[in-house]
Formats: structure tokens, sequence, C-alpha cells
């Protein structure tokens, strides 16, 4: 078990690896990544989440409510918590908390969903579906507020706005909406929803864009921490251990709550239960948010995720 998630994390630090090499050898300005951003959050992602959003089965989407309903209520719930501790307790900026909270609250679905899933319950249809699914409720309705706190900061910061955030809402919801990033995925869920059927020639071209999302965005990581100290701190612990052992119990007990059993109760837990995201990095240096609390926390939470794994997945074997 070890092996498999070990082998399902080695890209991830190899790549990452490669582009904080690339940025400490001068090769790529890890002092402006802007270029390297907007492929990422503008063409790269958007492309990989509508692909795998348009071709999702509206019927396996309503079928697997039950893992939605976990999954989005795991990480609403975190997210709430972190950033009200973010901004309460160690008086982080709204931006920075905003970027924090999204990297312990949003899980690696991405790159490591598959692999771990489909080693706990075998690879076949209904893993890639629930792995889809995880996905979409990530990025259709978790990084949307991520966006808000971040456009809302924005035009606080450039005098553009005034008054209350109740008041600017529809405006900041508008501009959130509108990156592709959220447009990408929300298009592909309405038109599966929809029953469209994308031509397959129009899904063969941007095939190549989805596939290089992921690889794209770990070495856009690693050149934005080429750039940075990393400092270990209380707030690095405390996002760490939520992000590892609190959200996935916060899982636990929403599967306890409903009920769940069998494949449905282990897969919502261990996809929760995956290590930090590289969204909320890639989100905040968009907006020209540094966050090293919120590097830290995805650089060692994909270490220490070779152990809570195991863990999980045991503890998960009977249901």
């Amino acid at each position: 078990m070890i092996y498999i998630i070990v082998h399902a994390l080695a890209p991830i630090f190899v790549i990452m690896l490669l582009g904080f090499w690339a940025g400490k050898a001068g090769m790529v300005n890890n002092k402006d990544v802007s270029l390297l951003n907007i492929f990422v959050m503008d063409f790269a992602l958007p492309a990989a989440l509508f692909s795998a959003t348009v071709q999702t089965p509206w019927a396996g989407i309503v079928a697997q409510w039950p893992l939605i309903v976990v999954i989005t209520g795991a990480m609403w719930i975190t997210y709430a918590a972190i950033y009200f501790i973010a901004t309460k307790v160690f008086k982080k900026s709204p931006q920075d908390a905003a970027v924090l909270t999204l990297t312990v609250a949003l899980p690696n679905y991405a790159a490591l969903g598959l692999p771990i899933l489909a080693s706990v319950l075998g690879e076949n249809g209904a893993t890639s579906l629930s792995v889809a699914v995880a996905i979409a409720c990530g990025s259709v309705l978790l990084t949307p507020f991520c966006l808000l706190i971040l456009e809302r900061e924005k035009a606080f910061a450039a005098g553009n706005q005034h008054g209350s955030t109740l008041a600017m809402l529809p405006v900041l919801m508008w501009r959130s909406l509108k990156k592709p990033i959220v447009m990408g995925p929300l298009i592909g869920v309405v038109l599966s929803a929809l029953g469209v059927k994308m031509p397959d020639l129009l899904l063969a071209a941007i095939k190549p864009l989805g596939l290089a999302a992921t690889a794209a965005a770990l070495f856009l990581t690693g050149v934005i921490l080429s750039a940075r100290k990393l400092k270990f701190n209380a707030v690095v612990g405390l996002g760490t251990v939520t992000k590892l052992l609190i959200q996935p119990l916060i899982a636990w007990g929403l599967v306890l709550a409903l009920g769940l059993h069998g494949s449905v109760a282990i897969t919502a837990i261990m996809m929760i239960a995956l290590s930090a995201g590289f969204f909320g990095v890639v989100f905040g240096n968009r907006f020209g948010v540094q966050s090293p609390d919120a590097e830290a926390v995805l650089l060692l939470s994909s270490l220490l995720c070779i152990l809570s794994l195991p863990l999980f997945i045991t503890l998960t074997s009977g249901l």
C-alpha cells in the first residue's frame, strides 16, 4: 500500500522539484511567473475541468448525490473554520487567509484522486466517475469562495468599490464566475445536465491542454516555491493537521449522519483524506498574493500523507 501511495506522489514531487530547480537556476524568472500562470489558470486547467465535467453523465452525477453532500460539506466546514481562525486568531489578511484556506480545504483530487481510489476500490468506471464528481465539486462549489474574497480585496485596494460586501456581491460573483477556471467546469456541468454531447473533434482538440494541466500547475508551484523561504509555524501545523486528520474525520461524521456505508462511504472519506491541492497557491499568485503558510501546508501535507492515507485506508476498510 505504501508503494502505491509513493508511486502516486512521485510525479508530484518530481515535477515540483523540476520547477523549483528551474526557478533557482534562473532558467525561469521566479519573480514573474505571469505567463505560466495565465497558461495554467486560463487555458490548461479550464480545459481539463471542462473535459472532465462535460463527459460526466448527468445521471451519474445525480446518482452520486451522497458523495457530493459529504465532499462539499467537509470542504465548506473546513473552509469556514480555517478562514475564521486565520483572520480572527492569527490576524491574517483576508487575501492571505483565502489562499491558505483554499489550500487546506481543497484536496488534490486531480493528481491523487484516481490512483489512490483505484488502489482501494479497483480501477473501473465507478471510481473514475467519483473522481470526476469530486473535481467538479471543488472547482464549482468551493473555488468561487476564494475568488470572491480575492476579487473583493482587489477592488478595495484599487479604490473601485465602496460599501458592504453584500452590496458588492453581484459584481463580485460575476467577476468570479467569468474566470475561465470557474466558467470551464461550470459550462461542462450545465451541458452535461442538458444532455449535450460535445463533438469528438472538439474534445480531441483540447485534450492536449487538459493533459498538460496538472503537470503545468505543479511545475508552476515549484517555480513559485523557489522564490520563497518556507517557514513552519503554528498556522502551518494547524493547516496540515486539519487537512490530513480533522477534515477526513469531518467527512466521516457526515458519512455516519447520512447512514452511508460500503464503497460510497469509503470513497467520500478517502477523497477528503488526500493531501492539499495546488489551487490556492496558484490562485494567490495570479492575484499577487503570497502566502508562505499555504505553500508550506501544500509541501508538508504532500509529504505526511504517506502516513495519513494508509491510516484512513485501514480505518475505512470495515465500512
